[in-house]
């Protein structure tokens, strides 16, 4: 077994939504480079889990940590700070169509603490060229492809240099192909370092990009280990 701290672990965990409990039982573990896919039909929990990573629903039993934060009894004031450590993407892109791509990504980095003009810039010139954007700076969200569109919301994840991103059902709008550039982009930067974990419901592209496979189901959560890459 290896010795490398995970970066989300979950032991004997209770996921509930208001007083309804959702999940229970949860026990579940990340590390560094893994790429976790986390399925299961819709109303089974997936998008509670998540939220409980992101601070956005409590964990109310057992323990859990992410990135160093604990996910019981995390403080409100605590919750910015996680935030900059993650990296989260959702399938309708939460992107502010008031302005371009550049300052869709500036925005964000002034949000949490970026103070410099030129770093900020940097950077932006960085995740853009990571998600091949970098031709396509001062587009409107309404003027970028769907696929593109994700690219961007990638690029926003991407920004603070996160331990890990949290993705909820990141290709549900697009079409096969896009989600495939998609599913690629977001391997390839699990193989950097930043662990991956996805909920998704399209099992095509699990076969085709393999993976870590969390199954939300009956209220529980079972995991099962796979190769992911061949030797």
């Amino acid at each position: 077994m290896s010795s490398v701290k995970p970066i989300i672990s979950i032991l004997r965990g209770g996921i509930f939504q208001g007083h309804n409990l959702i999940l229970s039982d949860v026990t579940i573990q990340v590390g560094p480079s893994e790429f976790v896919y986390l399925i299961g039909s819709t109303g089974s929990g997936k998008s509670s889990l998540l939220k409980v990573l992101y601070g956005e629903l409590t964990l109310e039993n057992g323990t859990g940590e992410i990135v160093g934060f604990p996910l019981k009894d995390l403080k409100k004031s605590d919750i910015p700070k996680l935030r900059r450590k993650l990296g989260v993407v959702f399938q309708d892109f939460q992107l502010l169509f008031d302005r371009d791509a550049f300052d869709n990504l500036a925005f964000v980095l002034k949000a949490t603490g970026w103070k410099s003009e030129h770093d900020i810039k940097q950077r932006i010139k960085e995740v853009l060229e990571m998600v091949s954007l970098d031709t396509k700076s001062h587009k409107m969200p309404f003027e970028l492809s769907g696929g593109e569109q994700q690219r961007l919301a990638i690029a926003r994840a991407l920004l603070n240099k996160p331990v890990v991103i949290l993705a909820d059902e990141p290709t549900g709008n697009l079409d096969p192909k896009t989600s495939d550039d998609i599913l690629n982009l977001l391997h390839q930067i699990s193989k950097t370092g930043t662990a991956v974990l996805m909920a998704t419901h399209d099992y095509r592209i699990i076969d085709k990009f393999p993976g870590t496979i969390m199954r939300c189901e009956g209220g529980k959560v079972i995991v099962n280990k796979l190769v992911t890459e061949s030797n």
